[in-house]
């Protein structure tokens, strides 16, 4: 028995805890056009949670709300047990909430290195003053957090380019270092938005093998987006789908691939 207070644990043995975040009635307009239709779901702490549906479903809007790029007309944000105001992007980040992006938005001309490093910014107690003149506490902290990030770059196995421009990296590995500055943030919920687009077949199985090494070995809680239904189903704990706005299904991925109304949604089939 699932125990929805609490938490409950897996098959396989992994714990998932109680809610982490909860997304009550959220509705999201653009003028007169609702992008965002009264959705509701959680997101446990420890679990992988997928977000799915055709293209123009409205999956990056609600990632966007989540991570207070947008601001709902309805509905409410619950994170760690506490109702969300409306928050700028950096006022979510330092809640604990890092992201990547569908367009991959890195520092093109800065190092691997640099790069994830400017993960470590929500995370940084010394000023710019202090920074610029690189001594005592300031010295020490960014010692510090060097340190950390050299311990992601271990762990997604990039240490023999932590020191090439971005601009020069093929794509798959650029969207691997995206991961590495967002994992830099130290995230209790990372969001990642399209992790596999673009990719080739032993990129998409690299990406995937890392995100489920994000969750058990750091215990980061990970809502994803991504389109390969494969990928989806093998990766998560649970999946909500929507399509044209509204919820259509939420469930184990078992439950989501018997659910009519999401099969009719990826047919194509018309459910007035």
């Amino acid at each position: 028995m699932t125990d929805m207070t609490e938490g409950y644990t897996t098959a396989d043995g992994r714990r998932i805890g109680p809610v982490l975040m909860d997304l009550r009635n959220i509705t999201l307009r653009f003028g007169g056009v609702e992008a965002i239709k009264n959705i509701s779901f959680d997101i446990r702490e420890g679990e992988i949670r997928a977000i799915i549906g055709p293209n123009g479903a409205g999956k990056s809007s609600m990632l966007n709300v989540i991570s207070g790029f947008y601001h709902p007309q309805e509905g409410e944000v619950w994170f760690r047990g506490r109702k969300r105001p409306p928050m700028k992007p950096y006022e979510v980040a330092r809640q604990g909430i890092a992201r990547t992006f569908q367009n991959i938005a890195l520092f093109e001309g800065m190092s691997v290195l640099d790069n994830i490093m400017t993960g470590r910014l929500t995370l940084m107690k010394t000023g710019m003053l202090s920074q610029a003149v690189w001594w005592g506490r300031a010295q020490r902290e960014e010692v510090a957090h060097r340190e950390k990030v050299e311990r992601i770059i271990d762990f997604l196995e990039i240490q023999s380019i932590r020191k090439t421009p971005v601009g020069r990296l093929p794509y798959g590995l650029k969207k691997r270092v995206e991961l590495a500055r967002a994992l830099a943030a130290e995230p209790k919920l990372l969001l990642l938005d399209e992790p596999m687009a673009g990719m080739n077949v032993e990129e998409k199985e690299d990406m995937c093998r890392f995100i489920l090494d994000v969750n058990d070995e750091f215990g980061t809680t990970i809502a994803l987006i991504e389109h390969d239904m494969g990928v989806v189903m093998d990766l998560s704990d649970r999946v909500v789908v929507m399509d044209y706005g509204k919820k259509i299904g939420d469930g184990t991925p078992d439950e989501i691939r018997n659910n009519q109304d999401v099969i009719d949604a990826y047919l194509g089939v018309s459910h007035d």
